[in-house]
């Protein structure tokens, strides 16, 4: 019956998306995004067990490793699909929306839908069989295209980049910088993973980020990406909090780290993006010292806490060398961490935004 219940409500939002301001409409459009993978994760993950395939292994469990349906960013990805859908249908036959670049809107999420099917591809083919990490940092390169042929980028000729200032790259911005940012932010947040709720988690946090500054700059096309990617997450958050029901796989994590990146690049706002991702080269560096091999599992106790393996191998480790920690309680405490990075980037963000203010008179 519930389910019923949130079918109508969507019909009622979609009706009600030509009468009202801009901003319910953006709330609407998240809603949208939410209701359909809010009604389509029960189904899909009953398939999902039904393919032993596509059900993976939970290795932070005590118990003994319980199996949980796997790819769900699968659906996160057509919900995300279907948002931004309503968001056109909204611009081109209610009028709503005028004046943004339909062609960015386009190119970021076509740039989104090409990594995340590569996630799906790798996400069947198996975690521990699918594509070689070369092939993880390749790929994604050629699905940044789209970015790298829109005029605004072509145009673009630098990046302004924290503590170092702004640096010129000429063409090589296009060229060189926008796949790099892609398959960068891509493979960064595929590498901080393996515990209920902390893709999804880190993935939400990034995304409100991320939309508070569109909203202040105006930057609507921006806005518009992250509500239908925000709206869907927290759906896909109802399954997979701990005790996860369902895995997000690849099929998120490269779609996530590659929505960012995408945004970024037509929002000019790559700072903020670099910023944000703090914890991820923090990731990076303690993957490197296992040649990327160390998974961010733990090791379950009888108590239900995880203890790190010897060799430090991701954050989440160092978590948990911190303390007797339970699964729950390590995914929150670095989704912290993550906050403070946030207000620290959002404190950066308005303190240039006001000193631009009073020396333009706008931004």
């Amino acid at each position: 019956m519930h389910r019923k219940i949130v079918f109508v409500s969507l019909l009622l939002a979609l009706i009600a998306l030509g009468f009202v301001g801009y901003e319910i409409q953006l709330l609407l459009i998240a809603y949208s995004s939410f209701v359909v993978a809010f009604l389509s994760f029960p189904f899909f993950i009953r398939r999902m067990h039904l393919q032993k395939t596509f059900s993976w292994k939970d290795f932070n469990k005590p118990e003994g490793s319980p199996l949980v349906a796997g790819m769900g960013g699968a659906i996160v990805l057509l919900s995300f699909v279907y948002a931004i859908m309503v968001a056109l249908f909204s611009q081109s036959y209610l009028g709503h929306f005028s004046g943004i670049d339909l062609l960015s809107i386009l190119a970021a999420m076509l740039t989104i839908i090409l990594v995340g099917l590569i996630g799906i591809v790798d996400d069947v083919i198996g975690w521990t069989k699918g594509i070689r990490q070369y092939q993880h940092a390749l790929f994604p390169i050629f699905a940044a295209f789209p970015l790298m042929v829109l005029p605004q980028t072509i145009g673009n000729t630098g990046v302004d980049i924290p503590f170092f200032g702004f640096m010129n790259f000429g063409i090589m911005y296009a060229l060189l910088l926008v796949p790099i940012a892609v398959t960068g932010a891509s493979n960064a947040s595929n590498m901080l993973a393996g515990l209920n709720g902390l893709e999804g988690g880190m993935g939400l946090l990034n995304a409100i980020a991320v939309l508070i500054v569109a909203l202040v700059l105006g930057k609507i096309e921006v806005a518009i990406i992250m509500v239908g990617l925000i709206g869907a997450i927290l759906a896909f958050l109802a399954y997979n909090w701990y005790p996860a029901r369902v895995f997000p796989g690849d099929s998120f994590t490269l779609m996530m780290g590659a929505a960012i990146a995408s945004v970024c690049v037509i929002g000019n706002m790559e700072k903020i993006g670099i910023m944000l991702f703090s914890l991820y080269f923090i990731e990076l560096l303690l993957k490197g010292r296992t040649q990327m091999q160390a998974q961010s599992f733990g090791v379950p106790q009888s108590d239900g806490t995880l203890k790190a393996p010897e060799k430090i191998g991701s954050l989440t480790h160092v978590v948990m060398r911190m303390g007797r920690f339970t699964e729950k309680q390590v995914v929150l405490i670095i989704l912290g961490m993550q906050m403070m990075v946030i207000v620290a980037t959002l404190f950066f963000f308005w303190t240039n935004y006001q000193q631009a203010a009073l020396l333009y008179g706008g931004v």
